[in-house]
């Protein structure tokens, strides 16, 4: 009877800690590696709050949430540009009130470009955590003309490049182009005859592509071997390579990196919300921020977080980033419905067509 007398106490003492009852714990549905343990140590210290994660995706995070009609859950995190169609089609998300974020520690085109990604009926659904690009991976001896997508169709670089035939490859060429894809995607016809042009385009390029990649280790090995000097992929793919090379290296695009971003939402029946915006606020600092690209491998909208990042990283990171760059990328919205398919059949049509 004694030792749970003392676990009643240790109980009330975390309570009175964390605010209430309720902020004994948060219940958060994230990625693997956004909340590491050393990080959910630190938290409980610092708030009394337990952490307990479940590891998901965006289709598991969406099927979940909208089984329980929002419910189970403190905290999610699916990618922005899942957001509104989600709370659309199943409500299953509460609006977020940004006067309980600390706006302050957020890099403002990230936290700006999230709140209008996440909005719905006149209210923004998240702000960023942890994002990603895809851009140019050059070896800047051999390649050092490559400034933009369009340029891995010069002559400079004739059958030592690569990219895959996804929807990246799409948009990085339609913006590389002078053209404005997601303004088109409010009109299906417009944006038909955007994809039509970079069709076009792909389609002359043909003769510069070694080869259309599928897996990431595929391309590392084409780079590394020099059969590849310029290629579209991912920032971290870059910087590993960077690791083993220092003359090749990710490069933002003159008309900007395409960027993802794993926001921050507040499931509808969640029943924690003072929890979950004291994790927001504490992992975005950027000492804490910096912990978390330790774990995931990728940067958050930490502003300054860079700073405190492992040396080499930071290093790679300040380089192909400079803040015009930073502020530059074009982070993608909400795909309507239709889109997908005209996307698939230029694909389809390039893939099959002669190299010229």
């Amino acid at each position: 009877m004694k030792s749970a007398m003392m676990g009643v106490t240790a109980l009330a003492g975390l309570a009175f800690v964390a605010g209430s009852a309720q902020a004994e714990e948060l219940r958060l549905l994230t990625w693997g590696g956004y909340a590491p343990d050393e990080v959910v140590k630190l938290f409980k210290e610092e708030t009394g709050i337990d952490v307990k994660v479940t590891k998901s995706n965006n289709e598991e995070m969406i099927a979940k949430l909208r089984a329980t009609g929002g419910g189970g859950f403190d905290l999610a995190q699916p990618s922005q540009d899942r957001v509104a169609g989600a709370q659309a089609e199943n409500r299953i998300y509460k609006p977020m009130d940004l006067s309980k974020i600390d706006a302050s520690q957020f890099i403002t085109s990230m936290l700006e470009a999230t709140k209008k990604s996440t909005t719905y009926d006149g209210k923004a659904y998240g702000v960023p955590h942890v994002w990603g690009t895809s851009g140019l991976v050059v070896d800047t001896k051999k390649a050092s003309m490559v400034k933009d997508y369009t340029d891995l169709c010069s002559d400079d670089v004739k059958g030592k490049v690569s990219y895959r035939l996804k929807r990246p490859t799409l948009i990085g060429f339609a913006f590389s182009m002078g053209l404005d894809p997601f303004a088109a995607y409010a009109d299906e016809a417009a944006y038909a005859e955007v994809m039509g042009k970079v069709e076009e385009k792909l389609i002359s390029c043909k003769g510069n592509v070694k080869t259309y990649w599928e897996g990431g280790d595929s391309l590392l090995n084409l780079m590394r071997s020099g059969e590849v000097t310029a290629a579209m992929a991912w920032d971290t793919g870059g910087w590993k390579l960077n690791g083993d090379n220092p003359d090749i290296t990710f490069v933002a695009p003159k008309s900007g990196a395409l960027g993802w971003i794993d926001a921050f939402v507040l499931p509808k029946k969640g029943k924690n919300d003072d929890a979950a915006y004291k994790w927001i606020n504490f992992v975005m600092q950027p000492e804490i921020a910096a912990m978390i690209t330790a774990s995931a491998g990728n940067f958050t909208a930490s502003k300054g977080a860079d700073a405190f990042a492992e040396e080499k990283l930071k290093a790679q990171f300040q380089t192909s980033f400079p803040a015009a760059d930073l502020d530059n990328i074009k982070w993608y919205p909400p795909v309507p419905a239709g889109l997908e398919t005209i996307e698939g059949k230029v694909l389809d049509r390039v893939k099959a067509a002669k190299s010229n």
